[in-house]
């Protein structure tokens, strides 16, 4: 049985904007799966469908083989939504919010705060348990989201942008704690602009664009196609334009920084020649190892701009 069946999905709203045009998708039980795409595709608008927070013009969704159209409240059972923006009671304490939660889906008190209190902690926030979530930070805000999503252990967690504007340190450890969930069972389905998040995390991953799914298929069988590698040169002295490099691509000039891209098996060697014979001096250079990045700006053009580069 799979997780996630999505057949001829289509939504065209009362404007007359088609935000999907026959999508098609399946997402394995068990699977830690990335849905991408630029702003505007429709991954917000498939989330809206599956979650039922938006109806379907045409098509259907099923969800551990129950149908969403003639099923949905045991669909809705077996959901557990992380939205990008947060929209809780700020004035509530983080126990009353999952337990409140728990409440919506039918849970016993003592159950409800017992998952309160499991969660809680494994996201690190039982010390804020009885203060107003309006005094966490935005981390804590988004893991509050999270734990909230879990209280009644649902088989299918979607995760909208769940570390939109978290630190680094932060967002690694939310990592950890979905890649345990994860193994435990839960299926995960992610919408991330952070693509080195989707590369770490996922085994599978769908692009959307304009509505349509684009490609989709396991991460590591997508990446093995990308036949480029690009690096970052930290310059001496700032350039005033992209230097002419017959054979490589400059993706990036800007001040003391050039972002060159290359086949693989090309020679840095001869990459260096170019440079020194413009009177261009490297300080320091690093591979850029976001190869499912390249390979999504490959794919929905490289005027997408939303996604966000970590320096490694």
């Amino acid at each position: 049985m799979k997780a996630l069946e999505i057949s001829g999905l289509k939504k065209t709203y009362d404007n007359g904007h088609v935000a999907l045009n026959g999508v098609d998708l399946t997402v394995d039980k068990g699977d830690f799966f990335a849905l991408l795409g630029p702003n505007g595709a429709g991954k917000s608008t498939t989330i809206g469908i599956i979650s039922s927070l938006v109806n379907a013009s045409e098509g259907a969704v099923k969800i551990h083989g129950h149908d969403l159209t003639t099923e949905r409240n045991q669909c809705k059972l077996l959901i557990g939504l992380v939205p990008q923006e947060f929209n809780f009671n700020v004035f509530e304490s983080p126990v009353n919010i999952l337990v409140t939660q728990a409440g919506y889906y039918g849970i016993p008190g003592s159950v409800a705060e017992e998952r309160a209190e499991r969660y809680l902690k494994l996201l690190e926030l039982w010390d804020k348990k009885d203060r107003p979530a309006r005094e966490m930070s935005g981390g804590m805000k988004r893991r509050l989201m999270i734990a909230r999503a879990l209280v009644h252990q649902p088989a299918v967690l979607i995760l909208d942008e769940p570390t939109a504007g978290v630190d680094i340190e932060i967002r690694r450890s939310m990592w950890t704690f979905l890649e345990d969930i994860n193994k435990e069972g839960t299926t995960i389905i992610l919408t991330t602009h952070y693509l080195e998040e989707a590369e770490t995390l996922c085994r599978n991953v769908a692009i959307i664009d304009d509505g349509k799914i684009i490609e989709q298929g396991e991460v590591a069988e997508l990446l093995s196609r990308s036949q480029y590698q690009s690096f970052v040169f930290d310059l001496k002295a700032p350039v005033d334009k992209a230097p002419a490099l017959d054979g490589f691509k400059v993706t990036r000039c800007e001040g003391n920084r050039l972002d060159v891209e290359m086949p693989l098996g090309d020679s840095l060697n001869t990459l260096f020649e170019l440079l020194g014979r413009q009177g261009i001096e490297v300080v320091s250079m690093r591979n850029k190892t976001n190869r499912l990045e390249e390979f999504f700006l490959r794919l929905v053009g490289d005027d997408e701009n939303d996604s966000e580069e970590e320096a490694n």
